[in-house]
């Protein structure tokens, strides 16, 4: 059997929908973010990334940078085996209660990545609580739903930041099994927030553990940035907050953070933490100097604040339409793969732009998207080029403008 034909087949057929990807090749520059060196075939061309989520840039933060570099030259490169066997780091132990800190809880746990923090962690608790149902918001990131699939857990879909949806739901279930809400504080290709504390009024009521993603949001909301829940003054009252170190941490790795107990039981039986290699120490050491240089800095995120408002007024001006939202999150929507590909072609090759096409399985058919994500440092001028670029091409494309 010719197995490379069949994968072509299925290949060729999402290259026709407009839906295959193509990855820019970057060189980031430390110092330099959001510039970065492109490569081609033709060479290496200069480009400005409006598409990365190191949101803060934290990634070439000097404190950042020099941590790493320090711990490196102090453990080396590996952590040398999973956190059972040789792998745990005195630097994984200093994050985690730097971790736990950030979100004013007892204990927090290390992963590779918050896609496993999130498969590892929701299957765990799902197949280990005994008649466990979980609860998922409609709108949850995919290590969300590949967790709660893995778990085998009786599954209930409540509607999209729809409160009464999920109590009516809630309300329905066995009074005395296990339940879990499971959601988002930032949702990352609409830039929408959850309303966490009516989402947590109703958990309670009906005795279910709240389970909150902030992958979008740690570093970038509350005084220090501990994220929405953060922000809210709901916290506290969360069984469970996932994050990640990849994002406004700018470094990588995924993370879980709760009471003693819950990160013990998941340490002890979640496959996803017990049988895969420990973070590397230097990348632990460089988080922790993003977390603790953001629990106190406010500069980072001040900028970043206004660089949004900033693009979204020149938006406006433009006429080119824009999801509100009362996020980070600028997503400019497009409705046609094959146009939201050409879209983004045109800006890289002719106007040095660099933004990703969102398409399907990312977001829904017909709601394609380019999606930008203003840092505290991309320039003024960085923001008028962009906009007059989008101008360009509007016209350019004949795409409808947004309607005053």
């Amino acid at each position: 059997m010719n197995f490379d034909a069949l994968f072509n087949e299925q290949l060729d057929a999402l290259k026709a929908e407009g839906n295959y990807r193509y990855f820019a090749e970057l060189e980031r520059k430390a110092g330099k973010f959001p510039k970065a060196g492109r490569h081609t075939k033709d060479g290496v061309s200069d480009v400005t990334v409006w598409c990365s989520n190191d949101y803060l840039g934290m990634g070439q933060h000097p404190k950042v940078i020099e941590a790493m570099c320090e711990a490196v030259r102090r453990t080396g490169t590996g952590s040398g085996g999973t956190r059972n066997i040789s792998g745990t780091n005195h630097d994984h132990l200093l994050l985690e209660r730097e971790l736990a800190g950030l979100h004013g809880k007892e204990a927090a746990l290390l992963f590779t990545s918050g896609y496993v923090s999130n498969w590892a962690a929701l299957s765990c608790l799902g197949a280990r609580l005994k008649d466990c149902i979980i609860l998922s918001d409609s709108g949850n990131h995919a290590s969300m739903i590949e967790g709660i699939r893995h778990s085998r857990a009786h599954k209930v879909i409540w509607k999209h930041n729809d409160v009464a949806d999920l109590e009516a739901k809630l309300k329905a279930l066995p009074a005395n099994a296990p339940k879990i809400v499971a959601f988002e504080s930032v949702y990352s290709m609409d830039g929408d927030i959850a309303p966490i504390k009516a989402i947590v009024d109703v958990a309670e009521k009906y005795g279910a553990m709240t389970y909150l993603d902030e992958v979008h949001a740690v570093g970038m909301y509350g005084a220090h940035g501990g994220g929405v829940s953060e922000r809210d003054g709901v916290a506290d009252r969360i069984t469970l907050i996932e994050g990640t170190l990849g994002k406004a941490f700018g470094v990588v790795g995924g993370y879980i953070t709760g009471s003693g107990a819950l990160c013990d039981f998941i340490r002890s039986f979640a496959s996803g933490f017990i049988f895969t290699t420990a973070l590397p120490p230097a990348v632990a050491a460089a988080a922790r100097t993003s977390i603790a240089h953001l629990k106190v800095s406010e500069i980072e995120r001040a900028q970043q604040r206004r660089q949004v408002a900033r693009l979204r007024a020149a938006l406006d001006r433009a006429g080119i339409p824009h999801m509100k939202n009362d996020s980070h999150i600028v997503p400019v929507l497009i409705k046609d793969p094959v146009k939201t590909r050409m879209l983004a072609d045109y800006l890289m090759r002719e106007w040095g732009i660099y933004v990703q096409p969102i398409n399907y399985p990312t977001v829904p058919k017909g709601t394609e998207r380019l999606r930008f994500t203003p840092s505290p440092l991309h320039t003024d001028a960085d923001i008028d080029h962009l906009v007059a670029a989008l101008t360009s091409l509007w016209k350019q494309c004949a795409i409808a403008h947004a309607v005053a």
